[in-house]
């Protein structure tokens, strides 16, 4: 390893990928690793378009269709929104109205814009605060331009920037932290959970993330299973 370290010897293809798994480095980061050693890219990068009919895809589509009535999505690595489940798409439905046909809805944004989800969740600063953490952690962890500018593009939201600075709460009101929405009365709480594959050996499928939301009293969970019942009636 001093011999690595100080440069006196070139480390081999193996080398790089065992020191890149005992670091825990992204799938990603370990290809940019062997094409600066000299070699070639070891892992693959699948469309996602590609992965329909795989049993990778039937394991997202059941994930998703579990946790109904109740949202869930799977997400890429910088939160664009891949798949939703009816418990998703009748809550953007509720707060936002129906999304155009063929629209593609990007979760930082639509978080961290003042147009969007920001209206109608009470506890938005907290939220977005929490939220931006996990960003700043990933354009730490990739390194790459792409998600230093979503990050720096979410920042630069009116308000984002002061939540993030604002003093933290000395104890939690909670274990988790709620997402706090109304609208026109309603009033929904929830908290989430995210899921990635447990043995990913495609670039693509490391970076997905399944995000499921889950009710913290009675009156959220009756108004999701109300949902479901008048989509199925549809």
């Amino acid at each position: 390893m001093s011999f690595l370290e100080l440069g006196r010897t070139k480390p081999s293809r193996e080398m790089v990928i065992r020191l890149a798994m005992a670091l825990d480095v992204p799938l990603r980061n370990s290809n940019e690793r062997l094409v600066l050693a000299g070699y070639a890219p070891v892992w693959t990068e699948t469309a996602v378009g590609t992965l329909d009919r795989t049993p990778v895809r039937e394991a997202l589509d059941h994930i998703l269709a579990q946790q109904v009535p109740f949202p869930a999505v799977v997400v890429d690595r910088r939160w664009n929104v891949l798949q939703a489940n009816q418990g998703a798409v009748a809550l953007v439905e509720f707060l936002v109205g129906p999304l155009p046909v063929g629209a593609a809805l990007h979760l930082a944004d639509a978080l961290a814009a003042t147009d969007i989800l920001r209206p109608y969740l009470s506890n938005w600063a907290e939220v977005v605060r929490y939220f931006l953490r996990s960003v700043e952690a990933d354009a730490v962890a990739d390194g790459t331009a792409e998600t230093a500018k979503l990050l720096e593009r979410l920042l630069n939201c009116d308000g984002v920037r002061s939540a993030m600075l604002a003093a933290v709460p000395p104890t939690p009101d909670g274990p988790v932290l709620p997402m706090q929405l109304q609208k026109d009365g309603i009033r929904l709480q929830l908290f989430t959970t995210i899921a990635t594959l447990g043995t990913p050996q495609d670039i693509t499928l490391q970076e997905l993330r399944i995000e499921s939301f889950f009710p913290m009293d009675g009156a959220t969970r009756e108004m999701f299973h109300e949902w479901a019942g008048q989509r199925g009636g549809k």
